[in-house]
């Protein structure tokens, strides 16, 4: 699945990963590939995801995910 992590300068990541992790405001949640389609609001954390079978992580201030066909847009503030 494809992850894109947008702020309002620049985009921060956009590349293939096999899972996301993101801070949702009822808590942390999971994306994997043919995830459900959904929006929702992030809180504070990080957005920990693996790309090429590594972990990476970036924290966030809050924001918004959208999940839709296996491409996960994750904007930031």
């Amino acid at each position: 699945m494809v992850l894109k992590i947008i702020s309002a300068q620049d985009i921060l990541f956009e590349g293939e990963v096999s899972k996301v992790s993101l801070p949702g405001a009822d808590g942390t949640f999971m994306v994997l590939p043919g995830h459900a389609s959904l929006i929702s609001t992030l809180v504070p954390g990080p957005v920990a995801y693996e790309h090429d079978g590594h972990m990476a992580q970036v924290d966030v201030a809050g924001g918004i995910v959208d999940v839709d066909n296996n491409v996960v847009s994750v904007c930031i503030y």
